[in-house]
């Protein structure tokens, strides 16, 4: 058995790993590269293996660097089950057909506006891709084991992350495998805790903030106060947020601090219909939350859904104070970037980020403190309040990732850090090595090793 590392290398994004057992391979994720453009062009490049070579693929969760690839891995001729939770399959129904969408929305206005120095511009894939790769999905519930590929049995236990998230664990008979994912957090407001691990021969693990603690500030506290502080001002507080999962933490969040009068009755609006469809997905799969029906239910009784792109661009002209929450949350694309162009010049306003933000991403150079981020081969001015929200994080930080790999029942023979920025992952690694004395390796793009 070996594993070869297709992506997530020295980065946060593109996750996909290949297991290879006798004349057969699994893919365990399937993810876009995002952020700098080097790494956007990966997605361009051909795999190293055919994709009709590819078994099977097992999606960790539905966010689109896990799972995005998968239109353009059928496109080029996989032809095998795509197994994931039932969740999941319900989200990336959702997301990878809005994926392919907005892939060529971007396409056509590039074209239009003439910003391209392709003729004209394509698009990676098409929601017709999406469409079609979504006959490939077979649902598996979480703790049930079932065979992907010749001489393999695989298993789902939830992460914790988002709704339908999972670890994913590979056994051949003699060496197992673990999957991480992205780990989930221990108190998450809306998921359950990440389901506690008893270890595997080898583990593959994340450490986006493996080099650093999320403040412990009450989150709930935190977004008041951004909001009080941009009401006052007559502003308006823009959020880019990830469809799933974390658009549905903030709605949760602003309707408790409504409820408790922490924050004064303001209009609320979710751009996003691709969000608001997952938000019925919430309601599907209420037993994965510590949320009841009645909670889920409350999370967009006062928040008005922007249906049209009409609708979104009369949302321009309007003027605070109002909250607008909108995909996507690394402002890589989706109609936040319009709204960054059109209230990011106003120093009223406040741009408030609510998770990690990639390298090479706009929401990194926002965080930054740039005077001015590029859109739509325009710069623009940034006046506004840029603010993060980093204690919203659906990701494990370093001391929740060390406590999750406190419970394993002893060392796996190779640990190897993976979906995090350079300086984040080799911190890991050290403090992996150094507090549980375990070995680990930070592989490189394309690296295969041998699971003895």
């Amino acid at each position: 058995m070996n594993l070869q590392f297709l992506g997530a290398t020295d980065t946060v994004t593109g996750s996909k790993y290949l297991l290879r057992e006798g004349g057969g391979a699994v893919l365990v994720d399937c993810g876009l590269f995002q952020g700098y453009k080097q790494l956007r062009l990966r997605n361009w490049a051909p795999l190293p293996v055919p994709a009709a070579s590819i078994a099977a693929v097992i999606l960790t969760h539905a966010h689109i660097d896990h799972s995005g690839y998968v239109p353009l891995l059928a496109r080029q001729g996989f032809r095998g089950k795509v197994y994931c939770t039932p969740a999941t399959r319900d989200l990336c129904r959702i997301l990878l057909t809005d994926s392919g969408h907005l892939l060529e929305e971007e396409a056509e206005y590039l074209n239009r506006h003439q910003l391209t120095k392709h003729a004209p511009a394509l698009p990676l894939y098409t929601r017709e891709d999406a469409l079609r790769s979504l006959k490939l999905f077979h649902p598996v519930e979480a703790g049930k084991s079932w065979v992907p590929a010749a001489g393999l049995q695989a298993s789902l236990s939830p992460s914790g992350h988002m709704l339908g998230s999972s670890f994913v664990h590979i056994d051949n008979g003699q060496r197992s495998v673990l999957f991480s994912g992205d780990l989930g957090r221990p108190n998450d407001p809306v998921l359950k805790a990440p389901t506690r691990m008893t270890g595997a021969d080898y583990l593959v693990v994340e450490s986006t903030y493996g080099d650093r603690l999320h403040d412990r500030t009450d989150p709930l506290q935190h977004l008041a106060d951004v909001i009080n502080r941009t009401s006052a001002r007559g502003g308006v507080v823009v959020i880019p947020a990830f469809a799933v999962g974390r658009a549905q933490a903030l709605l949760h969040a602003i309707q408790v601090l409504k409820e408790r009068g922490t924050i004064r009755s303001l209009p609320v609006y979710l751009n996003s219909p691709m969000a608001a469809s997952a938000t019925q997905a919430y309601f599907k799969h209420v037993k994965e939350l510590r949320l009841s029906v009645a909670e889920c239910e409350a999370m967009t009784r006062d928040v008005q859904v922007v249906a049209t792109p009409e609708e979104s661009q009369r949302l321009n002209a309007r003027h605070g104070p109002m909250v607008i929450i909108a995909a996507s949350g690394m402002a890589t694309g989706g109609r936040v970037v319009h709204h960054l162009t059109a209230f990011a010049p106003d120093k009223r306003n406040t741009i408030l980020f609510a998770g990690f933000q990639a390298g090479g991403t706009r929401g990194a150079t926002l965080v930054s403190k740039s005077p001015t981020v590029r859109i739509h081969g325009q710069d623009v001015p940034v006046r506004a309040e840029v603010a993060q929200l980093d204690t919203l994080s659906a990701h494990a930080d370093a001391g929740e990732i060390l406590d999750w790999l406190h419970g394993f029942a002893g060392a796996p023979r190779q640990t190897f850090i993976t979906h995090g920025e350079p300086a984040a992952a080799d911190a890991l690694r050290l403090r992996i090595e150094r507090e549980l004395h375990w070995q680990c390796r930070m592989p490189y793009y394309l690296e295969t090793v041998e699971l003895d």
